[in-house]
This record gives C-alpha cells, sequence and structure tokens, in this order.
C-alpha cells in the first residue's frame, strides 16, 4: 500500500496554470500534488557569446528551491555564493529536455531562458519542472507569434514530459511523492516526448540492483504517465 493511498499506476492530481506571471513572456505554475513549481519564460534578443552568428538560437534553464520549500528552512544557494551540485544537475537537465524538440534555428539568434522556482516540494520537483516549462515555453512562442517573430509550430516540434518511476515496498509505482521517493529500493526519472521518443532516463537503485524486467515494468509506467501528461499539456494550451 502507497502512503497515499494511490494505486501503483496511478500519478498524483497534476494542474497547469498559465500566465502566473503579469511580465514574464510565458508562465506556468504546475501542481504535482503537493509539489509545486512557478516556470517563467523570458525572451532575449541575444544567444550565449559562443553561438553568435551561428544562425540559430538557444533555450537554457535554471533552477531552484524557496528557503521554505521544504520542511524546514533552507540557506539560499546565493548565500553561500555558488549552486550546489544537485542544483546544477537539475538545470541542465531541464534544458537539454526543452532543447530536444526546439529547432533552434527557426527560433533565430535569440535565447529563451526558463527559471523553475520550487515554491513546495514533496517529490518530483525536476519532473514537474520540465513538464511545466514546457507549458511556458509554448506560451512563450506564441506571444513571439502574436508579434509575428516566430511560428510556434515550426519552433516547437514536439511535446516533453517527465515523471518519475521506483520501486517501493518492493511494488513498481509511478509518480513518488516524498515519502516514497526516501524509502525508494529504486528510483528513476523518465523524459519522454510525446510521439514516443526517449531523451533522459536516470535510474538508480538505492539497495539491491534491480532486473531487467523491473525496468521493462517501471518504462511501461513512466510511458502511460507520460501520456497522461501530454494529454494535460494539451488541454492546458487548448490544443
Amino acid at each position: 500500500m502507497r502512503p497515499s493511498g494511490r494505486k501503483p499506476d496511478q500519478m498524483r492530481a497534476v494542474s497547469f496554470e498559465r500566465n502566473f506571471s503579469k511580465h514574464a513572456e510565458g508562465s506556468c505554475l504546475v501542481k504535482f500534488g503537493d509539489t509545486h513549481v512557478l516556470c517563467t519564460a523570458s525572451l532575449e534578443e541575444r544567444v550565449p557569446p559562443w553561438l553568435r552568428n551561428a544562425g540559430r538560437g538557444w533555450v537554457t534553464a535554471e533552477y531552484g528551491m524557496l528557503p521554505r520549500a521544504t520542511g524546514e528552512r533552507m540557506r539560499r544557494e546565493a548565500a553561500s555564493g555558488k549552486q550546489g551540485g544537485r542544483t546544477v544537475e537539475i538545470q541542465r537537465l531541464i534544458g537539454r529536455s526543452l532543447r530536444a524538440v526546439v529547432n533552434l534555428e527557426a527560433l533565430g539568434e535569440r535565447q529563451i531562458s526558463i527559471d523553475c522556482d520550487v515554491i513546495q516540494a514533496d517529490g518530483g520537483t525536476r519532473t514537474a519542472s520540465i513538464t511545466g516549462a514546457w507549458v511556458a515555453l509554448h506560451d512563450c512562442l506564441k506571444w513571439m507569434e502574436a508579434r509575428s517573430m516566430v511560428k510556434t509550430d515550426r519552433v516547437l516540434k514536439d511535446h516533453v514530459a517527465a515523471v518519475s518511476c521506483g520501486i517501493f515496498a518492493s511494488q513498481p509505482v509511478i509518480d513518488l511523492d516524498y515519502l516514497e521517493d526516501s524509502a525508494a529500493d529504486t528510483d528513476a526519472n523518465f523524459v519522454m516526448t510525446a510521439s514516443g521518443g526517449i531523451v533522459e532516463i536516470q535510474g538508480t537503485a538505492e539497495k539491491d540492483p534491480f532486473s531487467q524486467d523491473e525496468f521493462q515494468t517501471l518504462m511501461s509506467l513512466a510511458r502511460a504517465g507520460i501520456d497522461e501528461l501530454v494529454g494535460l499539456q494539451k488541454a492546458a494550451i487548448g490544443a
């Protein structure tokens, strides 16, 4: 039995609130149960120095957790003068995931920066960030399209979403909350596209190694979860 009472293949309630931020070109407050992440997309009429005059744009991401996103106050990373390794790893993952579905040439020599700020954490902050960031990116491109800067369907090639799966109490389950994640025998994150492409898989045996059959079960759970998330993304943007 899962602590939440959910079935093994049952995700938490997921929602997207678009246009959450007044000033950003695209924004979305995404909720995976009690994990809440604010994703904002900001357009910049420049690219990194190494991309100048290359004829293509760039999509990048930054990730952070507010001090009281968890049970006890965390020190802001800015106060220590550097980002932690976990933060850097997650924001690179978000950026890679979004670039996998973006035609950078069609974007032109512009950069879209996605900020994912965790307001409240209860497991799955990176998967919620990726899934919500896609909605924010979509709305940023729509903002640009309204100003004849790009065609959204030329820049955005597909949906991308992410979900966690793991083995908890000897049972493969999807979308782990904190109680499950902290006690899981195996923990994995799957990033996939709507068309079935695999962007990235992160999987770790916290205790005993997991088998190929168990991995295939987690993969099947993840595919079904991604399909559900993409359906929610489509509903959120009115597709």
